[in-house]
């Protein structure tokens, strides 16, 4: 004999209205992430499309829309007229060697005052940390001064020097987080292997603190790729000028014709969006390291 089975729901059971309220939060959580990705990304997509229109649609014809005619020679414009090309490279110069200078300094000064014992190693911290309570721009005349006596002004070097200085509080802040992580106990086993303060440095502690690298190389990259005074005031000469004077000139010469500085302006906000997605996992682990210990 078939057996039938009736199944009722009770739509007034709690349990059932909970898992309808938990539905509709779901809705409404995704709705907002949805409207804020489109403002996040809103501006890259309007910058990029700023840059392959003519003034008419830059200015009332088609504001937020696709470009009608693709304008590519705007950065044909700014590449050749407007000199990006040689902004670009001297700004990847500044960069990378105010990144490995930061680096270098920092592992290795949080590595004598962390791991070394001595006698000021706490209040050289101290020292340091100083420098997080010095707003850059407020030394630009003591900088330019003691630029100009050493004959260092109108050279990379003016720029890389107070960047890298400027960086390095910052650096070891974070350096000394996750260095203070790592147990004394592989320092003592690398001791008995027979590696000394070099060795335990380059085969235990840098390997070990590469999210903490990683972190440090986007904070100075962003700090010294998007710099204007220091790089307006300290380099004056057009062939070593970076990107954001470069922009600033272009803004001056092309006050008729918007396409190439927006162009420019791709050309040196789209490096910065691109190391940040190379490197945001190990960001990621850097403030998940930095947030778990014991």
């Amino acid at each position: 004999m078939d057996a039938k089975v009736n199944v009722t729901v009770d739509l007034s059971s709690p349990k059932y209205q909970v898992k309808q309220e938990s539905k509709v939060v779901k809705v409404l959580i995704y709705i907002f992430l949805a409207l804020w990705t489109f403002v996040n990304l809103f501006p890259i997509y309007w910058m990029f499309t700023f840059s392959l229109k003519d003034n008419k649609e830059i200015f009332g014809e088609n504001v937020a829309g696709l470009p009608h005619n693709w304008l590519w020679s705007n950065y044909t414009d700014a590449m050749n007229t407007g000199h990006m090309n040689v902004y670009f490279v001297n700004s990847i110069i500044v960069a990378v060697m105010t990144i490995l200078i930061t680096l270098i300094a920092a592992l290795m000064a949080t590595y004598a005052i962390t791991r070394m014992t001595w006698k000021f190693s706490k209040q050289m911290n101290a020292f340091f940390m100083m420098g997080l309570t010095i707003p850059i721009h407020a030394s630009i005349v003591p900088i330019y001064v003691t630029l100009s006596n050493i004959h260092m002004l109108n050279t990379y070097w003016a720029l890389i020097i107070p960047y890298a200085a400027f960086a390095l509080a910052m650096a070891i802040l974070i350096c000394s987080g996750f260095m203070g992580d790592i147990p004394r106990d592989l320092d003592e086993a690398a001791r008995i292997d027979g590696c000394g303060i070099w060795g335990i440095f380059f085969r235990i502690i840098v390997p070990l603190m590469r999210p903490a690298l990683a972190t440090i190389g986007i904070y100075t990259f962003l700090q010294c790729w998007n710099e204007l005074m220091f790089a307006n005031i300290f380099n004056s000469k057009d062939a070593l000028k970076t990107l954001p004077v470069g922009i600033q000139a272009l803004s001056g010469q092309y006050t008729t014709n918007w396409g190439p500085i927006g162009a420019a302006l791709v050309i040196a906000t789209f490096p910065t969006l691109l190391v940040y997605i190379f490197l945001s996992k190990k960001i990621q682990e850097s403030f998940i390291a930095g947030a778990i210990k014991g």
